[in-house]
């Protein structure tokens, strides 16, 4: 103890930095808690995974040269899997067309195609630079009310709730078990990915770009 310090300040200092951590953790940490009871029951494999119309893959990066990363590939091959068992007619492929030199939904397409894929039955979004623009955008502007979500087990969490917050009636199918130790870093970088999910869901932000309403979902349907 400090000589001349009252027993019942130092305490009471205590006290305060022990509130003010578990004040700090509860915020950090309730966005997670709200992803996963927005989610909770949603998430599957292509085994266990609902019919819908549409099945909505969300962007992973392209490599140097062009093509879809590890992560993106996986992705790919399970709406791949969803399209011939049934699941889902038509795959809305949204990711980062930002700059002329880097197209992701073309990319995708690409690879589905060369996998057999009809390229009647995939539409691309060429602005889903982040999962709320994704999920907003495939309400807002292709129509899309009920869909599969298509990403890693560690992101589907808040693609789901996003999704379901933005409109869409979301169900999300995984690329690999859940809790792998490889998808350790995508785990822990949900959390502040969540965090900044809450405060789009918030301020219901709007898309970096919206445009107007597209009609290739509805068309793709029809084939």
């Amino acid at each position: 103890m400090i000589v001349g310090m009252d027993p019942r300040r130092i305490i009471g200092s205590r006290r305060a930095r022990v509130i003010a951590v578990v004040v700090v953790v509860l915020i950090v940490l309730s966005p997670t808690v709200w992803a996963h009871a927005t989610a909770h029951g949603r998430i599957t494999g292509v085994a266990g995974a609902p019919k819908a119309e549409v099945a909505l893959v969300l962007g992973a990066g392209l490599t140097p040269a062009g093509t879809p990363t590890p992560f993106l590939a996986r992705r790919l091959d399970r709406a791949i899997e969803l399209v011939e068992s049934g699941k889902a007619r038509v795959l809305l492929l949204s990711g980062d067309n930002g700059q002329t030199t880097y197209d992701e939904p073309t990319a995708m397409r690409d690879y589905l195609v060369a996998h057999g894929v009809s390229a009647r039955v995939i539409v691309l979004d060429h602005a889903g630079f982040d999962t709320w623009d994704s999920c907003v955008r495939a309400r807002r502007i292709f129509g899309v009310t009920r869909a599969l979500v298509v990403s890693q087990y560690f992101h589907l969490t808040r693609a789901v709730a996003l999704c379901r917050r933005a409109g869409v009636d979301a169900h999300g199918v995984g690329d690999s078990p859940p809790y792998r130790m490889p998808n350790l870093y995508g785990y822990v970088r949900e959390v502040p990915a969540t965090l900044k999910a809450m405060g789009d869901v918030i301020l219901r932000r709007d898309p970096r770009f919206l445009g107007p309403r597209e009609d290739g979902v509805d068309r793709a349907l029809q084939e």
